[in-house]
């Protein structure tokens, strides 16, 4: 759309407010140098960073924040050739992801973002540290559900759950998110440690300097830790051999398809049954499910 004219269109000044009110509402960024940054990002994808700067220079009351030399904005004799530039910035297309938008009151550097998807489970195996409302993962437990699922290090930060920001998060907040969600899918948006060139991403550095002296055993997981033996799965006279942790079972009706789990799962942990380790026997033709150390079968399908 091509909201830039010799007039300042409504159609310019209605998309210029949405997108200032957007900035304005952004969890991720507390300080004003922040928001400056999510509001170019923003105008970027939008093609609307030259309707910004066109008010910019067309608005005196505005201009009066800049120095009249020095400023770009305010020289008339810079101004222009910017603003002509900036129509050229506007037909190009961008696609900033904006929810990687934590650490821009830091810096214009951004940090690897990754999505953690689980299963529910009573508990994650996470071990969380506060710090300046940031949530950091200081360690994680053994055979957990999240060490099972080998995304998470350790170092890493929890940026979201379930669509929720942990931005400037207070002491329990992911705790009492999750209490919320209990029994349900859990989506988690990590800010990874480590950056594209295999080094620490540099604005974590303080926050990791404050960690290391508060916990002195803190180490950043380079990696994932390697499965023993008997927790990988095993190919075993043709078929498939897992060793798992039966939690119980729950009648869900005749139908079986994916959309049950969202029910079934809860009621199951809903009934704290003690759990069982077990074999979880795929052959050709049937699965078997046995104790691990009786080798009693519990069912088989």
């Amino acid at each position: 759309r091509d909201c830039v004219n010799n007039n300042f269109s409504t159609c310019s000044r209605t998309l210029l407010s949405m997108m200032i009110e957007k900035t304005s509402s952004c969890e991720k960024v507390l300080t004003a140098q922040g928001r400056g940054r999510y509001f170019l990002r923003l105008a970027l994808n939008g093609k609307l960073l030259a309707v910004a700067v066109q008010q910019l220079i067309r608005t005196p009351r505005l201009l009066e924040c800049y120095d009249p030399i020095a400023s770009i904005l305010s020289n008339e004799e810079f101004s222009e050739p910017f603003f002509s530039m900036m129509l050229v910035v506007t037909e190009m297309n961008f696609s900033l992801d904006l929810q990687n938008s934590s650490f821009l009151d830091e810096s214009w550097q951004l940090p690897i973002c990754q999505t953690y998807e689980t299963v529910p489970c009573r508990e994650l195996g996470m071990v969380l540290r506060y710090l300046n409302g940031r949530i950091f993962i200081i360690g994680v437990l053994p055979k957990s559900q999240a060490e099972v699922d080998e995304v998470v290090l350790v170092g890493d930060v929890i940026d979201e759950i379930n669509g929720s920001s942990l931005r400037n998060a207070f002491n329990g907040q992911a705790g009492s998110v999750l209490q919320k969600l209990k029994g349900k899918p859990l989506s988690f948006r990590l800010i990874r440690w480590k950056w594209h060139d295999g080094g620490m991403f540099k604005p974590l550095l303080p926050y990791l300097k404050v960690l290391r002296g508060k916990i002195p055993s803190f180490q950043l997981q380079h990696e994932h830790r390697p499965k023993e033996e008997n927790e990988e799965r095993s190919l075993q006279g043709g078929r498939l051999l897992y060793n798992l942790w039966y939690l119980g079972q729950a009648n869900v009706g005749k139908y079986g398809g994916k959309d049950i789990l969202d029910i079934g799962i809860p009621m199951v942990l809903d009934k704290h049954l003690p759990q069982q380790e077990i074999l979880f026997d795929v052959k050709e033709t049937e699965v078997i499910v046995q104790h691990k150390t009786t080798s009693k079968v519990l069912f088989r399908y």
